[in-house]
């Protein structure tokens, strides 16, 4: 009893000398090299506290971080680097105020430094509670276990929706909401148990995509936000490597087209505009009433002699959901072809992933020197398009020197989910960033972790984030069970 009593007392006294105030020895001007970089960056109200930590090479043996919000003020103080603050006292900063205030202090030998303050930003608009993502090892040819799973962004749990343990280690891919609906889902599975799962409530439906020669599989796919159609691309799709050049894998179609699936009625629809023998037609999506299909489109060639001269612009055709029927002419919002663009760098690149805000005002899309599949290439960023005005923007505040591709919106148009690969070139981690009403776009960070120093340990990429209005409660063994059987058959119609 003595022990533990004296051991309780020593536990006070640390704690109480921890939070007491320290002599400073030296102020620096520069603010702290924290790793992930959260400072000066916008959050949502909603999300689980960033928490960060010193690179070793500060040689710190303790730290002290004062976190300051209007009239609250928290102390968290560490012996091994890292700085983590309970979910509690961060609510009761963000509730405090719009701004909190952070100065780090560091102890290295027995003098005290401290950095300049930095701030964290606390948005007025929510973001969607979930990301959901596929996670796999960055393998090009080979890979074991791979599956989609869903992130809790007001906490740090993260569950999976499926994995391939139960489907015969098959791949997955392509998951994609209707609405960031967390009941109306689909995904593709290759390989093994092939076909393409749509995921309504409790029923899931597998779909046996041949339709007929020239629909072999669907590919990328776009709900219309009724819920009764899907467009997809039907691609042709293969992938080379390169022996000398900073781009290590190079993936092109042979062919593609854009298609509509009827979801009711079983039926594939399209029109000669967007699927022709003449063009690539790739990475469909529609607008958020549902009368434009945005689509890339390039001019076909000779692949892969000359996958290099493959330049996709950015499109769109009007769709009338009640007919079923495509407009009479496509638009051009990024021409590859002409130089008349608002940006220099920007001319004759190549357009992919083009995903338009839910309130209908701002289309971003991504641009690289050439191809569609850029999330392999180190020159990709991202760029914006103000669908009233039509201006082009470059996204200079999320774009880095690696890659920037696949990118995602939440249901209320102010945040952005985008994949990069800017902390070592190697794996795809997910970043979020704040686009407010005036196109205004603020610092992107990572995802944060519970631990700090995730990122340099995980080794699986994260491929395509995307936003969830709730949690996946998907029947796994209904999904497996009706992975065994046959798939509805789908048709072409008229």
């Amino acid at each position: 009893m003595l022990k533990r009593f004296v051991k309780r007392l020593l536990s006070c006294l640390l704690l109480a000398a921890c939070s007491q105030n320290v002599h400073i020895d030296r102020h620096t001007s520069c603010r702290p090299p924290i790793s992930p970089d959260y400072t000066e960056v916008t959050l949502p109200p909603n999300m689980a506290p960033p928490c960060f930590s010193l690179p070793d090479s500060c040689h710190a043996s303790r730290l002290r971080a004062i976190y300051r919000a209007g009239d609250e003020e928290t102390t968290v103080t560490t012996r091994n680097g890292q700085i983590a603050i309970s979910p509690s006292k961060w609510k009761r900063l963000v509730d405090a105020a719009s701004t909190i205030t952070v100065r780090l202090q560091a102890q290295r030998g027995d003098k005290w430094e401290e950095y300049a303050p930095f701030h964290l930003y606390i948005a007025k608009e929510k973001i969607d509670p979930y990301i959901a993502y596929r996670l796999i090892e960055p393998g090009y040819e080979t890979w074991n276990e791979m599956g989609i799973y869903q992130r809790c962004l007001e906490n740090y749990e993260e569950t999976a929706i499926l994995t391939n343990k139960m489907t015969g280690y098959g791949c997955m891919n392509c998951h994609s909401f209707c609405r960031q609906d967390p009941e109306k889902m689909l995904f593709h599975m290759r390989a093994e148990l092939p076909g393409t799962y749509i995921i309504n409530g409790k029923s899931v439906e597998k779909l046996d995509t041949k339709a007929g020669e020239k629909v072999q599989s669907l590919v990328y796919p776009s709900w219309h936000p009724s819920g009764n159609f899907v467009a997809f691309s039907v691609n042709n799709t293969r992938q080379a490597f390169h022996m000398n050049d900073k781009n290590r894998i190079e993936v092109y179609d042979l062919s593609s087209d854009v298609v509509v699936y009827d979801v009711n009625k079983h039926e594939v629809v399209t029109d000669s505009l967007i699927f022709s023998d003449k063009a690539f037609e790739t990475f469909p999506t529609f607008s958020p009433d549902g009368k434009t299909l945005y689509f890339c489109s390039a001019q076909a060639k000779e692949i892969p002699k000359d996958f290099k001269s493959v330049k996709y612009s950015l499109c769109s055709i009007s769709f009338d959901p009640e007919a079923r029927r495509f407009g009479h002419q496509v638009d051009t919002l990024y021409s590859s072809e002409q130089a008349t663009v608002q940006i220099t760098g920007a001319e004759h690149k190549s357009a992919s992933f083009p995903r338009v805000s839910p309130d209908g005002k701002q289309l971003v899309f991504t641009l690289s020197e050439y191809g569609n599949f850029s999330i392999w290439h180190k020159d990709a960023d991202l760029y914006r398009i103000d669908l009233d005005s039509g201006v082009m923007h470059r996204m200079d505040e999320v774009n880095s020197d690696d890659v920037e591709s696949y990118h995602s919106w939440s249901s209320n148009s102010r945040w952005l989910v985008f994949s990069s690969r800017r902390i070592d070139g190697l794996y795809t981690r997910p970043y979020l960033v704040h686009i407010d009403e005036n196109g205004k776009t603020g610092k992107p960070f990572v995802l944060p972790q519970e631990d700090p120093d995730f990122y340099s340990r995980f080794m699986f990429s994260y491929n395509i984030p995307e936003f969830v209005k709730g949690k996946v409660e998907a029947e796994v063994h209904t999904i497996a069970d009706t992975a065994r059987k046959p798939g509805n058959r789908i048709r072409m119609g008229e």
